[in-house]
C-alpha cells in the first residue's frame, strides 16, 4: 500500500482511503475516489503537479498534495 501521489506513470490500483473529513477529503470522495474505486495514474504536468487520473472512465486532475491524502493499493 502506498499513497496515489507516489504512483508512476501507468500505474493502477484501487483505493483503499481518503484521508480527512475536511472540504479537500470531501471533495476528492465526490469526485469519485471512493474505497474500492480502481485508479490509474495517466500523466502529470511539466513541473509534475497536477497529476491526471482516470477513475471511472473520466480523467481527473489533482494535486500532489491532494493525491497524497488517498491510500491506495497496487494492481
Amino acid at each position: 500500500m502506498g499513497r496515489l501521489s507516489e504512483f508512476e506513470i501507468g500505474q493502477s490500483g484501487r483505493v483503499v482511503a481518503v484521508e480527512g473529513h475536511d472540504p479537500v477529503g470531501r471533495r476528492l470522495l465526490e469526485m469519485g475516489l471512493t474505497q474500492g474505486c480502481p485508479v490509474t495514474l495517466v500523466g502529470t504536468a511539466p513541473l509534475g503537479d497536477p497529476l491526471e487520473l482516470e477513475v471511472r472512465g473520466y480523467r481527473l486532475s489533482v494535486r500532489r498534495s491532494e493525491a497524497a491524502r488517498v491510500e491506495v493499493e497496487s494492481a
